[in-house]
């Protein structure tokens, strides 16, 4: 070995190694990468936006548009349900109340009932000119919920309405009762009518003012002493036919 030479290799480092060269994908993204649009990620996104537009308006409007055009909009999508928000509640007469009939379509559609504006527009269908219920626009026809005359009753004037509710005198039937009992009957018989009077409108005047389709506005400007002015009022024909003759009962 003493005239052999040892020769130790001399182990290569990391700077003996060759450098890499990048590969031809890496490349190849990158200058993908700087070739890409911008615009495609706005169209994009804009493309996105018209489509779920498009699908809330078709949502929030039953079906009626894909692009807002409905007539009928909800309140927070109508100029005059902010401004009645902000400007507080409005006192109408009856005259500039039937203004709010919805025959002007600029203008929203009002009814009231008991004394108080409700904005039923979004029943426009309904309340609307040949709407099932378009007597009711434009005026307090309170009366007529509880007789069910839309036509004959568009007024507030409720006396008289609790005669619906009363038995037809007959003198056969009552001849069951001594005068003194009779008396007393027909007592508690007003009372008792005058009692669903009360509940046949609450329950309408209740309907309106726990809606979320409809919003209460204002109220209706009325002197002090409207009722008095006017004539008292005869029960309309489908209300008086509707009466029935007093019955006995078994118990007297």
């Amino acid at each position: 070995m003493a005239d052999t030479e040892l020769r130790q290799r001399k182990p290569q480092g990391d700077d003996d190694k060759p450098a890499k060269k990048p590969s031809a994908a890496r490349s190849k993204s990158k200058a993908d990468d700087d070739d890409y649009p911008p615009w495609l990620d706005i169209l994009r996104v804009l493309s996105f936006i018209f489509v779920a537009s498009c699908g809330l308006s078709y949502v929030i409007s039953g079906g009626e548009s894909f692009f807002w055009g409905m007539k009928n909009k909800p309140n927070y999508l109508r100029a005059d349900w902010w401004k009645a928000q902000m400007s507080g509640p409005a006192y109408l007469t009856l005259e500039e109340l039937s203004a709010f009939d919805g025959r002007d379509p600029a203008k929203p559609l009002y009814l009231a009932i008991n004394g108080t504006i409700y904005d039923v527009s979004n029943g426009r269908r309904m309340y609307g000119p040949g709407g099932s219920y378009s007597v009711f626009a434009g005026c307090d026809a309170a009366r007529a919920y509880v007789t069910g005359c839309f036509a004959e009753d568009r007024t507030a004037d409720m006396r008289g309405v609790e005669d619906m509710f009363l038995p037809l005198d007959d003198p056969e039937t009552d001849a069951h009762w001594t005068a003194t009992e009779m008396e007393k009957l027909r007592a508690e018989e007003l009372e008792a009518a005058r009692d669903r009077v009360h509940r046949a409108l609450t329950h309408w005047v209740d309907f309106f003012a726990n809606s979320k389709k409809y919003h209460r506005v204002g109220y209706v400007k009325r002197d002090k002493d409207w009722l008095e002015k006017l004539p008292r009022r005869e029960l309309c024909a489908q209300a008086q036919n509707g009466r029935k003759k007093r019955r006995i009962n078994e118990d007297d």
